[in-house]
């Protein structure tokens, strides 16, 4: 038959050890080491705040090496249609343009920039033309989305009160490298 005195002392010591448990657990609970239900809240809507911003700071760089390849296939694609091999394919572009919005070219002055290790070479473009205030509007237009690449630098209105009106205009384009 089992000993009650040894049964009630090993269930003393059982309660005593769970009613200790118990103490520091409610201890724990209370502390500022755990924090209150509220703080865990405010910390976890903080850590998923932070999680998102990164997330959409990462986003950007998500597939990027089909980005690269796809951006190098647009630049090949932009140098090929839009850069002119040979100096007179820029000299007729200019016409084509000016003939369709009724301008006149006086003069145009070419300069051969610097390529720096660019795989085209820069070309700066001096022209004068003359036409009515309209129809210069439209030639710059024109030239800004054309398919050839031109960059307008400066514009220079003058008005003759007897003639029509001049302008002079400062553009940079780019020719292929090596050709």
């Amino acid at each position: 038959m089992p000993d009650l005195r040894q049964t009630r002392k090993h269930l003393t010591t059982a309660l005593a050890v769970m009613a200790a448990l118990d103490v520091l657990a409610v201890i724990l609970y209370f502390s500022p080491v755990v924090g209150s239900a509220e703080t865990r809240r405010l910390e976890l809507a903080r850590l998923q705040a932070e999680l998102t911003t990164k997330t959409r700071q990462v986003a950007p760089l998500k597939d990027l090496p089909q980005k690269v390849v796809l951006a190098n296939q647009q630049i090949r694609a932009f140098y090929k249609t839009r850069f002119p091999e040979q100096n007179s394919q820029i000299a007729e572009e200019l016409g084509k343009l000016a003939t369709a919005n009724g301008v006149r070219i006086q003069q145009v002055k070419y300069k051969v920039g610097e390529t720096a290790g660019f795989a085209a070479e820069s070309l700066d473009l001096d022209a004068d033309l003359v036409g009515t205030y309209t129809s210069l509007a439209r030639f710059i237009n024109a030239l800004e989305r054309d398919q050839m690449f031109f960059i307008i630098n400066s514009v220079a209105l003058g008005n003759d009160p007897r003639g029509p009106v001049r302008l002079s205009v400062k553009l940079e384009t780019y020719l292929k490298a090596g050709t």
